[in-house]
């Protein structure tokens, strides 16, 4: 990703770690393109779900396509995106959901505070977030 690692020297200290550290290199990324004067914008997955419809027609807008396409793209977030991969919704619904344990909370509550991150149970809005309404 093109990803300066220093500063990252850290143990894994629970299950969850990997994952948030994956989100706080992409985000870090995305913030230093923007930066960097690029126009692009973010999107948060929990708008895309709790408003499908009118997330597609800000992201269609935002991307100059007709907004006349948010039906069809809504239409689309059935069909399983990662089916026949080993990341498919058929195998990864096997796992247990990790517990998140107030000292785990603690713990990657710390690493995302280290990197400028929103922090877990706060709303994750960074810059150039779209939104709907």
């Amino acid at each position: 990703m093109g990803f300066n690692y220093n500063g990252f020297g850290f143990r894994m200290e629970n299950n969850l770690m990997a994952g948030v550290l994956l989100c706080i290199m992409a985000t870090s990324k995305y913030l230093e393109t923007r930066r960097r004067g690029f126009d692009i914008q973010a999107v948060r997955y929990e708008d895309l779900v709790a408003h499908p419809l009118e997330m597609c027609r800000v992201i269609l807008e935002y991307c100059h396509l007709p907004k006349s396409l948010a039906e069809l793209a809504v239409k689309a977030f059935d069909v399983e995106s990662q089916r026949n991969s080993p990341i498919a919704k058929s195998i990864i619904g096997r796992f247990k959901e990790p517990e998140m344990t107030p000292q785990i909370k603690a713990q990657l509550n710390a690493l995302l505070s280290k990197h400028g991150m929103p922090l877990i149970g706060m709303p994750g809005i960074i810059e150039g977030t779209l939104m709907c309404g």
